[in-house]
C-alpha cells in the first residue's frame, strides 16, 4: 500500500472522551472512527489488524476440527422465550419488531439459534460429536459504552458451540478448546491468565474459564496465586479461611448480648473511627431482594459481599440491594442499623463472620447497635458459606501462599453448558440404546474486536502503538526521507516491489511531507519494522529499526531484506508472537 492513497487520518491531539490508551491510540492512528456511542467504523489499518486476528482464530478453530458457519444476527424473540432468557438477559438485549409486528432480537450471543439448528438437522448420535463456530457482529445495548472497542454496543465476536452425546465427550472438546485459546492468545502476543469464572447470563452446568488480558484499564479483577497457579476472577475467587484460630481462642467467653446507644452512627466507617482496634469485630448486615423475596447477608465489617456467590447459593435469577422501604419493613429501622439478631428472613452468614467469637452488629433499631453478638448463640448459622470478595492479604485456599490481585480485560470465555439449552429447546438425538437423550453442549467465545484493544493496552509506548508482528496491519514501513530525491525514491520503490514479491506486507510512505511528520506518523501507527532511506541511498544502505528496539542500524539492502525475512516469516507461520 502507498501511504499517499491510504485512508489513515491521524490525529495529533488526544480525543477528550477517550479514557483508555487503546481507544486514544486507535483514534489517533486512524484505525477507527466513532459513528455513535459504542458503534465504530473500522478504517483500513484497523480492518487489516482485525482480519489478522480473525485469521489466527480461524486457523486454531479449524485445527481442532470446528466447522465455520454464519448464523443470523436477527433472531426471533420466541427462541429466547423458549430458552427462558428473554427476560433474564435484561435491557442489554436489543429488541425490535418487523412490519408484521413479529418480535426479534439482535443477537448478543447465539446459543438459541445454534441449538435450534442442530435440533432440526441432527437426530442420531452417529452425527456427533460436532463443533461449529462463527465470526459475527453482535449487539448489546450497553448502558454506558466506554473504552472504545472494549465496551461497545456493536462488536465482532467468535463463538463456537460443541455438541456431544455424553459428558466425557464434552470434557474432551472443552480441553481441546481450552488449549486452542491458549494458542490464540499467545500468537496475538497477549500477557493473559486463564481463570475460573462464573457463567453469568449464559448459564450452564459445569466448568467455565475466562481468559483475561492483564491491563490496568481492565474492569475485572483477577485473583491469582503465583505459587500453585490458581487463578479466578473476583466473582468466583475463594481464599483460605482466616478466622478459625480466633474463634477457637474465644471459645465460650462471649459476654451476654448488650444493647448499645449509637446516635447517628450508621456506617462501618463511622463505627471504625469510634471503635479503633475493636473495629476488627464489626459485623455488617445487608438486605437484598432475591427473585422478589428479601434475604439478609452478614459479613465482617471490613469485607465486601460477593453478590454472585450469594446469587449462586440461593439459585436466584435476580439479586439486588433492597431499597430503604424494604429495609424498614424487614428490620423495623432505617438503613444503617440492620443486624442479624431477630431477623425473620433467610440469613446468609459469611464463614469469616461466623468464625468470630463475638462482635458488634446493628440492633434493627434506629441509633442502636448490639455488643457481644455471638454467632450461633444470638442468630442461626444454618446458612453459612463463602459470600465475600477476596482481598489483598488473603491466602490461597489450595496452597496457603499469598494471593495477588490484577486488573484484567476479558477476551475469551469457555463454558460447559450441559443440557441447559438442549432441554429447553428440545435438541435430542437417538442414542446407542435407541432411546432419545438431550445433547450435551459447550460454548466458547472470543471478543475479536475487543482483542485488538486488549493487545494495544499492553503494546504501546509514549510515541504510539507497538504492534506484535502477528496482528500488525503491515510488516514493514518504508520511509524515503525525501521522495523528490531520485536515488531515495528509486531505492524505496525497489525495496517496496522486492519485499512484496517475497510475501511481505509493506507500507510505502510516498508522501511529500517533512521528515518529522513521517517519523511521528510511523511511531504512532507502530509497524514492526521501519526502513528509512536517506542520504546513503546511492550506497544502497538503509536505516533498519524494529519498533521496540532502542536504536537503529545501518544495513545494506541485502542485509535488511534478510533481517526482514528472518523476523517476519516465523511470525507469519504462527511460530512466533
Amino acid at each position: 500500500m502507498r501511504q499517499q492513497n491510504l485512508l489513515m487520518p491521524t490525529l495529533r491531539e488526544v480525543p477528550s472522551d477517550a479514557e483508555a490508551a487503546s481507544h486514544r491510540l486507535m483514534l489517533r492512528a486512524g484505525l477507527i472512527r466513532s459513528l455513535a456511542a459504542g458503534v465504530y467504523t473500522y478504517l483500513p489499518l484497523g480492518r487489516r489488524a482485525l482480519r489478522k486476528a480473525e485469521t489466527i482464530v480461524r486457523e486454531e478453530m479449524d485445527r481442532v476440527g470446528a466447522q465455520e458457519v454464519l448464523l443470523p444476527a436477527m433472531q426471533p424473540a420466541e427462541l429466547w422465550r423458549e430458552s427462558g432468557r428473554y427476560d433474564v438477559y435484561g435491557p442489554e438485549l436489543v429488541r425490535l419488531r418487523d412490519r408484521h409486528d413479529r418480535e426479534f432480537a439482535l443477537g448478543p450471543t447465539h446459543e438459541e439459534v445454534v441449538t435450534a439448528l442442530v435440533r432440526d438437522e441432527i437426530s442420531s448420535y452417529r452425527k456427533l460429536p460436532l463443533t461449529v463456530y462463527q465470526i459475527q457482529t453482535k449487539f448489546r445495548d450497553e448502558r454506558r459504552p466506554r473504552y472504545g472497542l472494549l465496551r461497545g454496543r456493536e462488536f465482532l465476536m467468535k463463538d463456537a458451540y460443541s455438541f456431544d452425546t455424553d459428558w466425557e465427550g464434552l470434557d474432551a472438546t472443552y480441553r481441546a478448546m481450552y488449549e486452542a485459546y491458549h494458542r490464540i492468545f499467545t500468537r496475538c502476543g497477549l500477557n493473559y491468565r486463564a481463570v475460573e469464572a462464573d457463567a453469568g447470563a449464559i448459564g450452564g452446568e459445569g466448568e467455565t474459564h475466562e481468559f483475561m488480558a492483564l491491563a490496568e484499564i481492565g474492569e475485572d479483577t483477577v485473583v491469582a496465586c503465583d505459587s500453585c497457579g490458581y487463578a479466578a476472577n473476583l466473582e468466583k475467587a475463594e481464599a483460605a479461611a482466616a478466622q478459625q484460630a480466633q474463634a477457637a481462642a474465644d471459645g465460650e467467653a462471649a459476654p451476654p448480648l448488650e444493647r448499645w446507644h449509637t446516635p447517628d452512627i450508621r456506617t462501618i466507617a463511622q463505627l471504625t473511627e469510634l471503635l479503633g482496634p475493636e473495629a476488627s469485630r464489626l459485623m455488617k448486615t445487608l438486605l437484598y431482594v432475591a427473585d422478589g423475596k428479601p434475604v439478609a447477608v452478614m459479613m465482617r465489617g471490613a469485607d465486601e459481599v460477593n453478590e454472585l456467590k450469594v446469587q449462586r447459593y440461593l439459585g436466584a435469577d435476580q439479586l439486588e440491594l433492597a431499597d430503604a422501604d424494604t429495609v424498614q419493613s424487614v428490620t423495623g429501622a432505617s438503613v444503617g442499623f440492620a443486624g442479624p439478631v431477630g431477623l425473620n428472613v433467610p440469613l446468609l452468614v459469611d464463614r469469616e463472620a461466623a468464625a468470630l467469637g463475638e462482635g458488634i452488629a446493628g440492633a434493627n433499631e434506629r441509633d442502636y447497635h448490639y455488643r457481644h453478638v455471638r454467632p450461633g448463640r444470638d442468630f442461626s448459622l444454618a446458612h453459612t458459606g463463602d459470600f465475600r470478595e477476596v482481598r489483598l492479604g488473603d491466602r490461597c485456599a489450595r496452597c496457603g501462599e499469598p494471593l495477588t490481585l490484577h486488573r484484567g480485560i476479558e477476551v475469551g470465555h469457555v463454558f460447559k453448558l450441559g443440557t441447559k439449552y438442549s432441554t429447553a429447546l428440545g435438541a435430542r438425538v437417538t442414542g446407542v440404546s435407541g432411546t432419545e437423550q438431550d445433547i450435551i453442549m459447550g460454548c466458547y467465545g472470543i471478543g475479536v474486536s475487543r482483542l485488538l484493544s486488549a493487545v494495544l493496552e499492553q503494546h504501546h509506548d509514549e510515541q504510539g502503538i507497538v504492534w506484535p508482528l502477528s496482528l500488525a496491519p503491515f510488516h514493514v514501513h518504508i520511509l524515503p526521507v525525501a521522495v523528490t530525491d531520485d536515488a531515495q525514491r528509486e531505492l524505496a520503490e525497489e525495496l517496496y516491489e522486492r519485499l512484496q514479491a517475497l510475501g511481505i506486507e509493506v507500507l510505502l510512505d510516498d508522501r511529500e511531507e517533512r521528515p518529522g511528520v513521517k517519523f511521528k506518523d510511523a511511531d504512532l501507527i507502530g509497524l514492526p519494522i521501519r526502513l528509512v532511506i536517506g542520504k546513503r541511498a546511492g550506497e544502497r544502505v538503509v536505516e533498519y529499526k524494529e519498533r521496540q528496539a532502542p536504536e537503529a542500524e545501518q544495513l545494506t539492502v541485502e542485509e535488511a531484506v534478510k533481517r526482514v525475512l528472518e523476523l517476519v516469516r516465523p511470525a507469519a507461520s504462527g511460530d512466533a508472537k
